[in-house]
């Protein structure tokens, strides 16, 4: 019986078309780089400190700087072990009934009580403007700019149980132009929102949309790949997403205004619509859904796309689906037995770890008072060696080592990175790159790790579970980076260290899928020697075969 890899062979496991289709759904991840790290810029706390409009308008009399004003507002405050001028607080004075001249340098304020902002803020605007100084989302309120990422994340939570029906129920090319008009939609609206209860509704529904983009195109292009690629265009599609974050601090720096960013981020969302011109239907589902008919036309204009020729197309009706019936998989067979339950928890805990210090890594870039630009740049930079790495080491050394590797690497990086002086600069900065570098080698491996371990039935079902804790990771990040910085700022980096090499040490009790058949049922999972060693006495058979027909063969010759 013709299976579906058979007829994709003849049609060409990486030809043309499938080059042009790939491109074309690795730009996806271009702008969702901006919708998933820009709040970096779009939320940038600048410096701030309580306004007193008497002061302003003396400063405009006497012409002081924002610093010699300052003085006379805010006052002395320890943070930790540095004094400095405090940013929620001012002095209780009634400046209009006092001789205040323009030379303030003689006057003592030591005594003076204070008293939180009355007239809201003055900021140090360096330049940007940000959703922040426009709703004055600062010191009590400074936990709302927390729930805008967190919302992002929800978006993203509930679009992968949405989206994952959705592409099942309805098709990867259907799902992928409802989440794009859904980004476009929703993404031009953030721009435009006129308060920020709006803003954060509407980042919940681009999250939602910008998840079932991502996974409709991640769904899609491996579908239409031979088995041989799948890792490849795999990595291939987050590297983009590495380049989206390379081109973001560049469009910010050229567009200060988060409103116009947000417009410039969102646009790419309906160009992407009109790949309904350009990107086929997956074939794999068609299949799945006994639309074989369908699934033939497409394979069809793959293989003339691609300048081959079909020879069993005739067969096709007879089309089996080598993943066999994933409607049997439950929820309890994600724990129901032990290995299977080791499995499932560790990959969870990894998925979360990843994502929570993946954000809080690229969200801490906007709060060290250093030149987000250009740090925000060079931290995007070193996520490319990442890829090359997996590459280099995945089939040489396995998946295990580099995995819990990268996740501890990370881990110490982030330590080193919290008690490095500022005063070294230099070796923070590599420091925190090397970190960078392990977490996004980690996040980039867990996506194909997961699928190694699970048996076929029960693949998908298992990737989605385990993904879902992504999201949560990214909901709490926030929280964890800018309440704990507020304490110390490099509080979160041991917090992102310790799950770091919690994470790691997990990894080394998951077994090695180099070399390994995938597994088909539970069996496979709890007695992998057993599989091993079915698969060895099946490839000596082949290999016993292969060699008594090559002497027949010779035989006849002669």
């Amino acid at each position: 019986m013709t299976t579906f890899d058979d007829l994709l062979e003849e049609a060409g496991n990486f030809g043309r078309c499938q080059r042009r289709v790939v491109a074309l759904l690795c730009l996806v991840s271009l702008p969702l780089s901006g919708v998933y790290v820009g709040i970096v810029f779009q939320g940038f706390t600048p410096d701030h400190w309580c306004r007193d409009p008497a002061v302003a308008q003396r400063r405009e009399a006497c012409g002081w700087s924002p610093a010699a004003s300052r003085r006379l507002t805010a006052p002395l405050v320890n943070s930790s072990g540095v004094l400095q001028r405090s940013s929620c607080e001012q002095y209780e004075a009634d400046w209009n009934a006092t001789a205040l001249t323009c030379d303030t340098q003689e006057l003592d304020l030591s005594g003076v009580p204070v008293t939180a902002c009355k007239d809201g803020w003055e900021y140090q605007y360096e330049g940007r403007e940000s959703f922040v100084t426009e709703f004055n989302l600062v010191c009590s309120d400074g936990w709302f700019v927390d729930l805008n990422q967190s919302a992002l994340n929800l978006g993203f939570l509930i679009g992968s149980f949405a989206f994952g029906f959705l592409a099942d129920r309805f098709g990867r090319k259907l799902s992928f132009l409802m989440s794009n008009a859904l980004n476009a939609i929703a993404g031009i609206a953030v721009a435009f929102a006129p308060n920020y209860i709006s803003i954060l509704v509407l980042r919940s529904i681009l999250g939602f949309g910008a998840k079932g983009a991502w996974m409709s195109s991640y769904v899609l292009l491996t579908e239409i790949v031979g088995v041989q690629y799948r890792r490849t265009v795999s990595i291939l599609f987050q590297m983009f997403f590495s380049g989206g974050v390379l081109v973001l601090p560049l469009l910010a720096y050229f567009i200060p205004d988060w409103r116009w960013l947000q417009v410039v981020i969102s646009v790419p969302y309906i160009f992407f619509l009109f790949y309904y011109w350009f990107i086929p239907e997956s074939p794999r589902w068609l299949v799945s859904q006994n639309q074989s008919a369908k699934a033939l036309e497409v394979i069809e204009a793959m293989a003339k796309e691609n300048k081959r020729k079909l020879k069993n197309s005739a067969l096709f009706q007879t089309l089996a689906d080598e993943e066999g019936d994933s409607s049997s998989a439950s929820l309890s067979d994600l724990i129901r037995t032990p290995n299977m339950r080791k499995h499932t928890f560790i990959l969870m805990f990894n998925w979360f770890t990843t994502a929570l210090v993946y954000q809080g890594l690229i969200m801490r870039v906007g709060i060290t008072g250093k030149n987000v630009y250009i740090d925000f740049f060079i931290s995007g930079l070193v996520e490319f060696p990442a890829a090359f790495l997996i590459l280099f080491t995945i089939e040489r050394v396995g998946r295990r080592v580099p995995f819990a590797s990268a996740n501890i690497v990370a881990g110490a990086a982030c330590f080193i990175t919290a008690f490095v002086p500022d005063s070294m600069m230099w070796l923070k900065t590599v420091v925190a790159c090397v970190g960078r570098l392990g977490i996004t080698m980690a996040f980039e491996m867990v996506v194909f790790v997961n699928t190694e371990l699970y048996p076929t039935y029960i693949r998908n079902l298992g990737v989605s579970v385990c993904s879902t804790l992504c999201d949560v990771g990214g909901m709490v990040s926030p929280f964890l980076l800018y309440r704990l910085a507020a304490i110390w700022l490099e509080l979160p980096l041991l917090v992102f260290g310790g799950v770091a090499f919690i994470a790691g040490g997990l990894v080394l009790f998951l077994p090695e899928t180099r070399g390994v058949p995938l597994p088909e049922t539970i069996d496979d999972v709890e007695f992998p020697n057993r599989k091993k060693k079915n698969g060895a006495e099946n490839q000596q058979i082949e290999e016993t075969l292969k060699t008594d027909l090559t002497n027949n063969k010779e035989e006849t010759t002669v």
